[in-house]
């Protein structure tokens, strides 16, 4: 079996999300949010997904794909042997008077190297899931395509006969392609294209600075903090598990979900990575987008919501091919109607920070009193109460330790919340739910196997149980938190590091491929039982699972180190931080790498 990898990368600028593969194609862009429908959805349907690529005469070519350094900017290299040209792609970020300028809009430059290449633009976008195709009618520098309520633009200094009749043409100068959604480019095209390219490298070379990274793997963790900051929809503040839908978690298994939402806990994961690099303007935007979730009748969260809030995610299933031919291709997801009662810890434990660290100052905590203790009541009304966990398991329904971690952990930190507030009742509430918590977890123990299990009841191991060891249940006794590591490595360890979440039947079958951040937690966990020559050993090992662009996908298939799941996984990449920094911290000396 041939090794599978994702042969792309992205582009954004934390309104829209665009995948760029190593052909040129803009192969996935939804417009005008991360959840809309495809403007370009090649990625799910070659021949219903439109296309945007800017190729070659001749079908015989090599590419190279790399970003600009320390920058969400990405450049192609398309090598002819006898030519050479070179693609720019950037979504346009800035501050812009005094506010972020980050508008609908694609900017492609192509710039000649070598020899006289031929080119030939081809620009298709759709609509409707790719049963309508637009109608491309040339103006005065720009073409529009007619078919939708918005105004669909390429604006182009080159021949606009030549791409709407799919001429090629000979490069003698750089091209420009502004590609736009509802409001036009109404601006000199090459000067404004330049002005904005510098703008935007300036902008993430300067939020690079910003950032306060080990030695350890900089390069990496670095990457992986760019990916994830154009994953949160600045204007609303939700954070989006990955931009994209139905990328099969193995080839075959139907497990193809759509996760362009805003899953409460993955936030919590992403928040922790961006408080860990010292940035905290993800923070404060994301708690606005939570101050304005709907709740339900008693208070209770959904697991997910769309970027907006929306409560009501409908899966429904489209006819579309799906990537590789694998379906079904679904839009929307059921898992918003799941018990998933770990979230309300998650929420407080990422919330402490805007208490407990004294670079926040008291204005800027606008998150009321009544707001924690309601979380705390839901912790409490949830203990004894069965869920779906973090798995998501459609017809299982347990008492998950998982939960009873975050309720444990989530109690913790309401109770150093309530102490810096002096609110007497949150910080007694607090502790007597903590204590609670940690009977629940101690149900969940193992005697003759010195572990802890999935759930009470239960006898699977839980790969998502080595946060446990991770976040500190254990405190500074290591030999209890080896035993359990031990017992997961037992039964959840593959090759090479790789870790999977569960073993057991689900509602889909038993899991064929591996889960990447388990594999990053274990690292994480290595590290924190001081088997630090393992950790830095697994960590190297498993960042060779990446593609051509340090990118990681959500599962890896053990048997052929192919990329499978939605991609990239902000899950992943919050993993790698995560254990990068662990480890970087537990080194005497910083390895530069």
């Amino acid at each position: 079996m041939n090794k599978h990898i994702y042969e792309s990368g992205l582009i954004g600028n934390c309104s829209y999300i665009a995948h760029v593969e190593k052909n040129t194609n803009i192969s996935w862009l939804c417009l005008p949010r991360f959840d809309s429908d495809f403007i370009f959805g090649g990625m799910l349907d070659r021949k219903k997904g439109g296309e945007f690529t800017i190729l070659p005469e001749g079908s015989d070519f090599e590419s190279t794909q790399s970003y600009l350094e320390n920058t969400n900017i990405l450049e192609t290299i398309i090598n002819t042997g006898q030519d050479s040209y070179k693609v720019t792609d950037f979504a346009p970020r800035f501050k812009n008077f005094d506010r972020y300028f980050k508008p609908l809009m694609l900017i492609r430059k192509i710039e000649p190297l070598t020899g006289a290449s031929r080119i030939k633009i081809t620009c298709k976008p759709v609509a409707q899931r790719g049963t309508k195709t637009l109608t491309p009618s040339i103006g005065s520098n720009h073409i529009q395509y007619m078919g939708e309520d918005q105004e669909i633009r390429l604006t182009s200094n080159a021949a606009l006969t030549y791409i709407c009749e799919g001429k090629s043409f000979v490069l003698q100068r750089p091209i420009y392609l502004v590609f736009t959604y509802g409001r036009p480019l109404e601006a000199p095209i090459e000067s404004t294209s330049e002005r904005f390219l510098q703008a935007t490298t300036d902008y993430w070379q300067s939020w690079v600075k910003s950032t306060s990274i080990s030695g350890f793997h900089q390069r990496l963790v670095l990457r992986s903090a760019l990916i994830l900051k154009i994953h949160q929809y600045e204007d609303t503040g939700a954070i989006i598990a990955a931009s994209t839908t139905s990328l099969p978690e193995s080839p075959g298994s139907t497990r193809n979900w759509d996760y362009r939402y805003c899953w409460i806990r993955d936030s919590y994961y992403t928040l922790t990575s961006f408080n860990g690099v010292g940035h905290f303007e993800e923070l404060e935007k994301y708690f606005e987008f939570i101050q304005n979730l709907p709740t339900g009748a008693d208070g209770r969260y959904q697991p997910l919501y769309s970027i907006t809030g929306e409560s009501l995610l409908i899966e429904e299933i489209s006819d579309l091919e799906g990537y590789l031919g694998n379906k079904p291709v679904r839009f929307g997801n059921q898992a918003y109607t799941h018990i998933q009662n770990d979230l309300y810890g998650q929420v407080l434990v990422s919330l402490l920070p805007l208490y407990s660290d004294q670079r926040f100052t008291s204005k800027e905590r606008s998150h009321s009193e009544p707001m924690i203790m309601n979380l705390l009541d839901k912790i409490e009304q949830t203990m004894d109460e069965k869920d779906a966990g973090l798995w998501e398991f459609r017809s299982l329904a347990q008492e998950h330790c998982y939960t009873f971690l975050f309720h444990w952990a989530g109690s913790l930190a309401a109770a150093k919340i309530g102490k810096r507030l002096k609110n007497e009742k949150m910080y007694e509430k607090a502790m007597y739910l903590k204590d609670l918590a940690v009977a629940k977890i101690e149900a969940c123990y193992l005697p003759d196997r010195k572990a802890y299990s999935q759930a009470i009841g239960a006898k699977h191991m839980d790969a998502s149980t080595l946060q446990l060891i991770t976040m500190g249940y254990f405190g500074d006794d290591i030999e209890r938190a080896n035993n359990h590591l031990k017992e997961l490595e037992k039964e959840l360890l593959s090759k090479d590091y790789l870790f999977f979440r569960y073993k057991h039947m689900d509602d889909f079958g038993v899991p064929e491929t591996t889960f990447l951040i388990c594999a990053f937690w274990y690292i994480e966990a290595l590290a924190c039982v001081n088997r630090l020559d393992e950790a830095v050993e697994g960590f190297e090992t498993l960042i060779k699972y990446s593609n051509h662009l340090n990118l990681f996908s959500e599962d890896v298939d053990q048997a052929t180190g192919s990329q499978w799941g939605n991609f990239p996984q902000a899950y992943s990449h919050v993993g790698l931080m995560n254990a990068a920094f662990r480890i970087g911290k537990k080194l005497d000396r910083p390895n530069f790498l």
